[in-house]
């Protein structure tokens, strides 16, 4: 017999009246969420995979250069899956020259970062806010600032009803709670994450992730907050020591398997099922980042071996190596500020990593010349396109 995971509540939107789904509190009951038999294997190489991602952040020269990138990629994906043109390169050309030409897509990507950023600092800090509802409403704040949506209530709970698919609640494929329900239900999911369970961590970041979705708080940007949410939970709970885990991309190419699998658990209680699908994402997820950071990593090897095999190099040419994977495209005037240095100086640190192969000129341009790490690229952007 199918587990019950809500009810239903007749709901008001215009002038006409819906079904509109309200969510039991985590965790899921009668029956309870057993992880036995598929589901242990499952979950057991989603660890083993997430142990191996831990190694490869340990063995690359610097945790900040592959959060970095990682961090990045995440933000472009998550976005892309909202409707976003922008890509990584975009994002990363943008950085180095304040200029782009998606200045409305480039900003909900470093929305993102940003809304990221502030969560983990708050989180940290002695006296910042923890993992609470209210955290979330500072969190879509910035990310919603100065983009679309943002006409709809940036970091405030909704006050009406959403809904998702169709072109109204009226035939939409899911009708979340009344706006009167969503309060209890964000508490309870609060209460939650807060109280002691004995499901895995990793598992709990994947229900309430599926929890929040089903809540759909705010009116618009809730599929970026949930999915930033398993990043935040599975550092908070220790699965991981930074946001290295980011589950879009495994989203993305199962798009239509994910939102099979969230319909499934608000129909049928299916729990087991989405478990299932999650863990396997998670596993492609983190074996998608080791193998990444393996061929950056490598790529970042052959790269000072020819560079100190240059007759021309420079101290300098190899300090702004150095810089190269947090600033994969870069200026002149971005050399000079991560040399400290003179503008011939840098210029001939510049020159120096072109003629080793490591840079590429992009623009063709006498002046503003743009450089790229174009092979560091290749591999950072890769599914960002």
């Amino acid at each position: 017999m199918p587990r019950t995971t809500g009810d239903y509540r007749i709901a008001t939107s215009g002038s006409e009246q819906v079904l509109a789904f309200v969510p039991r509190p985590l965790p899921p009951d009668d029956p309870a969420l057993a992880i036995d038999g598929q589901l242990a294997a499952l979950l057991a190489e989603a660890t083993g995979a997430i142990g191996r991602l831990k190694v490869a952040a340990v063995m690359v020269p610097s945790n900040d250069w592959f959060l970095y990138g990682f961090v990045r990629k995440e933000a472009v994906i998550t976005s892309q899956i909202e409707g976003t043109q922008a890509t990584l390169q975009d994002v990363l050309a943008f950085e180095a020259t304040r200029t782009t030409d998606r200045p409305d897509d480039v900003r909900e990507v470093c929305n993102y970062i940003d809304a990221l950023t502030y969560a983990r600092r708050e989180i940290a800090r002695p006296k910042g806010l923890p993992l609470c509802v209210r955290l979330l409403c500072e969190v879509h704040r910035r990310l919603m600032k100065g983009v679309r949506g943002a006409d709809k209530d940036p970091g405030a709970i909704r006050r009406s009803q959403n809904w998702i698919g169709g072109t109204r609640p009226g035939n939409a494929r899911f009708v979340p709670p009344p706006p009167e329900e969503v309060p209890q239900a964000l508490s309870d999911l609060e209460k939650w994450i807060h109280a002691t369970d004995p499901l895995p961590p990793l598992v709990r970041a994947g229900l309430a992730h599926v929890q929040f979705e089903t809540i759909h708080p705010f009116l618009d940007g809730n599929g970026r907050i949930g999915r930033l949410l398993i990043a935040l939970l599975a550092e908070h709970w220790g699965v991981l020591p930074s946001p290295m885990l980011y589950l879009s991309l495994a989203f993305k190419r199962h798009r239509e398997e994910y939102y099979r699998r969230l319909s499934e658990v608000r129909a049928q209680g299916d729990w087991e099922g989405w478990t299932a699908f999650y863990l396997q994402c998670v596993r492609e997820a983190a074996d998608d980042g080791v193998n990444a950071a393996q061929r950056l990593f490598a790529q970042l090897s052959r790269d000072r071996q020819a560079i100190t095999n240059q007759p021309t190099a420079t101290v300098a040419a190899i300090r702004l190596f150095d810089q190269l994977p947090m600033h994969p495209i870069v200026t002149l005037t971005l050399a000079m500020s991560l040399l400290n240095t003179s503008k011939p100086t840098a210029l001939k640190a510049l020159d120096s990593l072109r003629k080793a192969g490591v840079l590429r000129e992009t623009t063709g341009r006498r002046r503003d010349r743009v450089y790229a790490y174009h092979d560091y690229l290749k591999v950072l952007t890769e599914d960002t396109e």
